[in-house]
């Protein structure tokens, strides 16, 4: 059952960054998430929007970070999108501790942060067209809420 949905844009300035996590954070709210879960999730778009600003648009405000979050039953599915330069090879970018961006002491580890908190990601990429994260959690104490 399709519950609620959110869509949302912004310029791709690295100040965004918190107002998305915090904007996402209220969505998913409604579910009533334990501190953990919501941490999880706030974790996790704050690494991808991070992602979009620094590697997608080279920590330039030239272009937008679109957010969809949705939730069906008692599970939150976010999308986080760019239209900024892709990914080269999205397997290498993928390994723990890669960075394309090293002089700006980046830990290469969003993917991994994003696969460890969320129960599904999936990333699609095109050099020149931009990046697509797909992600989607289980809130296990929205059992109580639909029940």
């Amino acid at each position: 059952m399709f519950r609620n949905h959110m869509t949302l844009s912004f310029a791709s300035k690295s100040e965004n960054e918190a107002f998305a996590r915090v904007a996402v954070a209220a969505f998913v709210s409604q579910l009533d998430p334990t501190v953990e879960e919501l941490t999880d999730i706030k974790t996790v778009v704050s690494e991808a929007v991070t992602n979009a600003i620094i590697h997608g648009y080279d920590n330039e405000d030239t272009g937008l970070v679109h957010i969809e979050a949705r939730i069906e039953e008692d599970t939150v599915y976010l999308t986080i999108r760019d239209d900024g330069k892709g990914i080269e090879d999205l397997e290498t970018a993928r390994q723990p501790l890669y960075t394309s961006k090293p002089e700006l002491e980046r830990s290469g580890m969003g993917f991994t942060i994003m696969e460890n908190f969320m129960d599904e990601v999936e990333v699609e990429s095109a050099v020149g067209k931009g990046t697509i994260v797909r992600m989607r959690k289980r809130i296990e104490s929205a059992n109580a809420i639909l029940n």
